[in-house]
């Protein structure tokens, strides 16, 4: 990558010179032409040679014109060459994030009267900043496959009485729940792989009336990243 950035950088040089010195031969042909309009009475053998004068710049400027057109030339089968060295290098958007329910204490979250996104705070990681804590939401900042897997944790409280959903936008792709049973808890995951476009979000929702359980052994989490853009 290297060696290929450097041509890059020599070939933008020399098309830098070029022009200028293309630039430069122009004014002096212009100058040419002004000194020869304004001797009338120049001799016959002093116009030649300013005619030929002029003749020799205007070879050198067709000369110049076809090595800055070839530079240009270089200069786009360089680029193309580098964009051909970072596909193979595996140059490509990193999007990845997992997090838990609680940073700190223990204890039921719920029962809310409405299906409420579920606000995952303790972040392990957060690459490409997709997620947001706050909100408990992760919006796709690139196009592209995306696996998700969350998990489910509940306590007796007399009984299990957990539902949660993975969505997209406003569409269920999957649940895990649990309302009954003579356990103390139980627990469930689940996961999916779906397209998204740039916007799109994705969160889990605990349903109305229902809670979870969890603390600093984070049993609920929710994980997410990207298998390839489209």
């Amino acid at each position: 990558m290297q060696r290929k950035t450097a041509r890059t950088s020599t070939s933008m040089g020399e098309t830098a010179v070029l022009i200028l010195a293309v630039s430069f031969i122009l004014v002096e042909a212009q100058g040419n032409e002004k000194f020869h309009q304004g001797l009338g009475s120049t001799s016959c053998c002093e116009i030649c040679s300013v005619s030929q004068n002029l003749g020799t710049v205007g070879e050198k400027v067709t000369n110049l014109v076809e090595k800055v057109t070839l530079l240009e030339a270089k200069l786009l089968n360089t680029e193309k060459e580098v964009l051909e060295l970072r596909s193979l290098t595996g140059a490509k958007p990193q999007v990845a994030f997992s997090a838990a329910l609680r940073e700190s204490g223990n204890g039921d979250i719920g029962p809310f009267t409405t299906a409420t996104a579920l606000q995952y705070k303790k972040v392990f990681s957060n690459v490409g900043s997709g997620y947001n804590p706050s909100t408990g939401i992760f919006t796709a900042m690139v196009k592209g496959m995306y696996f998700f897997r969350f998990s489910m944790f509940n306590n007796l409280n007399p009984v299990p009485n957990s539902v949660v959903s993975l969505k997209k936008n406003s569409e269920r792709l999957t649940s895990v729940w649990d309302v009954s049973g003579t356990d103390s808890n139980d627990m469930g995951s689940n996961a999916v792989v779906i397209a998204l476009d740039v916007g799109d979000n994705v969160y889990v929702e605990l349903h109305g009336n229902r809670v979870v359980y969890d603390d600093t052994m984070y049993y609920n989490t929710f994980s997410g990243f990207l298998l390839f853009t489209m």
